[in-house]
């Protein structure tokens, strides 16, 4: 949450804009006399409002990050900036602003400053909501790797393609016919180099799911799902499916060949319990258990995991504050453990960047009050953060601090300051 936000005519403008719309939202929704034509004619207006909006926006990211490359430019002058971090932390502010990671923050940036630099007749479309945000941030990441005067040139284009009555897909593909054929070799040239960013990430899913991600060479994806869907085929021509569907005889088979278990719900399972352990020995039980990482998982799933799995079993003993459920302490006795105390807060902080809105992956176990300045090295003065996280704070003008240790009646609670004085806190969930 943030505060100290700057007081303009233009921001009272869109706070009254604001409220007008929550009051539309209100609005009944009996079907109308005129069998809903009004109705429908209203979603395409809020539809384009959306694009309207989105560019507004970017109006806004591309003023601030000007004014910020000036002051950071000054600092530099003055020997406070490392002329190598020139840029950092602009960003970031727009994601904490915005209530989004600073991957998106990144993104949206790089955006609005193509769009306005380089895309001018994209960017009227979207001014216009003939185009959605989405594809307009089609247009600049196809486009990147064109010089100025191509990209004007495919940018006039587009404005003559009539995106607005294609399909996404089929708008897309058009958008990118257009880059490909005005720079053909600079296009495989790019498409190339993607392939030294082949990764796998995993993010949660709904109902104590995830999603298992591996962006690859086109012909790698194809051969990897090829041989999964051979395989399941082969088991259900034997009939030897175990009455899995086919579909969950190919996510099996991939836990499987990837770890090297005999069983896909073979895995090895340590579960944080906030005491009392009744989601251990009572499955109607309401209290729930802890994936690190991955967040709660209900009292009955938690038992299934324990009981069924093949691999190795763990719990961990976790003490809640009786107030506000905030982790304050655990047991280290865990075989293979190390580290505890960073073990301790990378649960109480469920595995993600303390950072406000972030969510990356702890990389860091950093100090609140710094180790130089005095701060203790304790489960209070500590947190998790990503890499980027932890390098930003050292930055001119961020400044970190403690107001709750989580021990009293408040949780764990950080506030983070930026350098145009607006502060945003962190408190740990239960």
């Amino acid at each position: 949450m943030s505060s100290n936000e700057v007081v303009d005519p233009v921001s009272v403008e869109l706070t009254a804009l604001l409220a007008r719309l929550a009051e539309l939202a209100e609005l009944p929704t009996d079907p109308l006399s005129d069998g809903g034509a009004a109705c429908v004619d209203r979603i395409a207006v809020l539809e384009k409002l959306r694009s309207a909006v989105a560019a507004a926006q970017h109006t806004a990211i591309v003023a601030f990050g000007r004014a910020q490359v000036e002051a950071q430019i000054e600092l530099v002058a003055e020997g406070r900036l490392d002329p190598e971090k020139l840029g950092r932390g602009i960003a970031d502010q727009i994601a904490l602003a915005a209530h989004v990671s600073p991957h998106v923050g990144d993104r949206r940036l790089g955006v609005a400053r193509a769009l306005a630099s380089d895309l001018p007749c994209t960017r009227a479309l979207l001014v216009a909501g003939r185009i959605s945000e989405q594809l307009a941030e089609h247009v600049v990441s196809v486009t990147s790797h064109l010089d100025p005067e191509l990209r004007a040139l495919v940018d006039k284009e587009i404005a003559e393609l009539g995106l607005e009555g294609m399909g996404r897909k089929q708008a897309e593909a058009a958008v990118k016919k257009l880059a490909y054929e005005a720079d053909p070799q600079g296009f495989t040239d790019r498409a190339r180099k993607a392939r030294q960013d082949r990764r796998v990430t995993l993010r949660p899913a709904p109902d104590t799911m995830s999603v298992l991600s591996g962006l690859l060479p086109v012909e790698q994806g194809v051969a990897c799902l090829a041989a999964l869907r051979k395989y399941a085929d082969s088991l259900i021509a034997t009939g030897d499916t175990d009455d899995r569907t086919r579909d969950q005889i190919i996510a099996d088979t991939l836990v499987e060949r990837l770890t090297g278990q005999v069983l896909a719900e073979d895995v090895n399972v340590e579960v944080g319990i906030v005491l009392p352990l009744d989601a251990i020995t009572d499955p109607d039980s309401a209290s729930p258990g802890e994936l690190v990482g991955h967040g709660p998982l209900p009292a009955g799933i938690v038992t299934d995991l324990l009981r069924h799995t093949g691999g190795h079993r763990w719990w961990r003993r976790l003490f809640a504050h009786p107030a506000h459920g905030g982790l304050v302490g655990g047991d280290p006795r865990r075989r293979y453990f190390d580290g505890f105390l960073a073990t301790l807060i990378a649960l109480r902080d469920h595995g993600m960047c303390r950072d406000p809105f972030c969510g990356a992956p702890i990389r860091h176990t950093d100090h609140i009050k710094g180790k130089r300045a005095g701060g203790p090295t304790s489960l209070g003065n500590g947190r998790g953060n990503c890499v980027r996280g932890n390098h930003l704070k050292e930055l001119p003008g961020w400044v970190t601090e403690l107001l709750h240790d989580g021990f009293g009646p408040h949780p764990h609670t950080v506030r983070t300051t930026t350098p145009t004085g607006h502060t945003y806190t962190s408190r740990a969930g239960p």
